[in-house]
């Protein structure tokens, strides 16, 4: 079996847009397959740095239009059916908080990085980590040529001698401060008031710290090495490393944004409830039953639940909008979550951008009701989200797609900073100062030491 980590950068090389959609947990049923591709033309990336100059979402519509399907004519049935809905063509990328834009959500912001940007998958390793096989996905020549340089290379491995990128931790670490506790508090009690108002039922409120890149990690290897560090101590079904020319994004993601199938079955499953993990067994089981139990949290919950059935029920059949699992406690490297499944049948007119659009942002990422609690947090937090927040992962030119929140994420700006954010959901019976520790524990999870200050 080839190992994607390092795939990478002999796949990637020094291309300006290259992806790893990373399993890096590859135990969990919500990502068997990993993909692992480059970008040999950068002028056929679509990349939106406005959504209000121009729409994502069409423009992405059009290109899958045109977008020809992989289809592996050398596999039996019973794997071309299993493989439908994966990446048979298409593209990878994501959409930023600020695409909503071009949704009829209007916001004051803008990011430092594009709104919207996605990569064709042309040239791709395909990884099913289940049956241990490898597909290469291009042009004839390149699959020639890669297969041999990926045979040479798992061979070079077995040697002690041998240096790959990702082999090693980064030279240097990621010193975050806090973000400053008072305006976060502040925030909150604000967020509060509007709840007591009736303006909204419930808001996360994020934060953001940035820190410059130290010059020994201020490079496409030492870069690459700080992901490898990041998804050893914080694996994630939904981990995912992306060139985009001038920024990088370095996600540990464990949460589903939207699965949609090639026959058109649709699937998110939104994060409300966060505790951390204890060494101790006996206070881990603690703390993932006081998770499960405690009211304030799953009112949490339970909103988002509500706000995801409406979004799905605009674009699915009647009477197909279903939750099979009702805040189910799931266990990541450093944390316990609260996660809900929602799931139904799309109508036959709806496409996967279509159900990914009538879905965001997240609301997770939002609170409810939707419109006016984005209005809430564009005033309380005066910033953009950038990525943060967005949407990740790939639309198949088959018509399937899966979607990340992108939370647990270190975003490489233009400038050389690095940025991380978190949050929290704000709702009646918050404690200000417990959503504080919990918006913190979240910003640790994303990377060994940080914050810390």
């Amino acid at each position: 079996m080839v190992n994607p980590q390092l795939a990478f950068p002999l796949i990637a090389g020094d291309s300006s847009y290259a992806f790893w959609l990373d399993s890096a947990r590859p135990e969990s049923p919500m990502s068997r397959f990993s993909y692992v591709g480059v970008v040999p033309n950068p002028a056929q990336v679509l990349r939106v740095e406005e959504a209000g100059e121009q729409n994502p979402w069409e423009l992405l519509s059009e290109a899958l239009a045109s977008a020809p399907q992989v289809d592996f004519e050398d596999v039996s049935v019973e794997v071309r059916n299993h493989l439908v809905s994966e990446l048979l063509g298409g593209y990878v990328g994501y959409f930023g908080y600020e695409s909503r834009r071009a949704l009829g959500f209007s916001t004051s912001y803008s990011a430092e990085t594009p709104d919207a940007l996605w990569m064709p998958a042309v040239r791709y390793l395909m990884l099913d980590h289940i049956v241990q096989r490898a597909y290469l996905v291009g042009d004839s020549e390149w699959i020639e040529t890669t297969a041999q340089a990926l045979a040479e290379i798992a061979e070079q491995s077995s040697s002690e001698n041998e240096t790959s990128w990702g082999d090693t931790q980064p030279q240097a670490g990621l010193h975050f401060a806090d973000p400053d506790r008072a305006e976060y508090l502040t925030a909150i009690e604000d967020s509060l008031h509007e709840i007591y108002e009736g303006n909204t039922y419930e808001v996360c409120m994020t934060a953001e710290t940035r820190t410059s890149l130290p010059r020994e990690i201020n490079s496409p290897r030492g870069i690459f090495d700080l992901y490898c560090a990041q998804r050893q101590h914080n694996s994630a079904p939904y981990a995912a490393f992306l060139k985009c020319e001038d920024h990088w994004v370095l996600s540990s993601s464990p949460e589903r944004y939207l699965t949609v199938s090639a026959a058109g079955r649709a699937e998110t499953k939104p994060i409300k409830g966060t505790v951390e993990r204890a060494a101790d067994p006996l206070e881990d089981l603690r703390a993932a039953t006081w998770l499960r139990e405690d009211p304030k949290t799953r009112a949490e919950n339970l909103m988002i639940v509500d706000l995801l059935r409406n979004d799905l029920s605009m674009v699915s059949e009647p009477g197909t909008v279903k939750v099979p699992v009702l805040m189910g406690v799931e266990s990541y490297s450093t944390v316990h979550q609260l996660v809900s499944t929602i799931s139904s049948l799309l109508r036959p007119e709806v496409s996967a951008v279509d159900a990914a659009a009538a879905c965001f942002p997240g609301g997770s990422m939002t609170g409810a009701p939707k419109p006016s609690t984005m209005e809430i947090i564009d005033r309380l937090e005066q910033r953009a989200r950038g990525i943060y927040s967005g949407s990740l992962g790939f639309f198949s030119a088959s018509g399937a797609a899966n979607l990340s929140i992108v939370i647990r994420t270190l975003v490489v700006l233009p400038s050389g900073e690095v940025s991380l954010s978190a949050g929290g959901a704000i709702v009646a019976d918050s404690d200000p100062d417990a959503e504080y520790e919990e918006m913190l524990a979240k910003l640790r999870a994303a990377l060994p030491g940080v914050p810390t200050s």
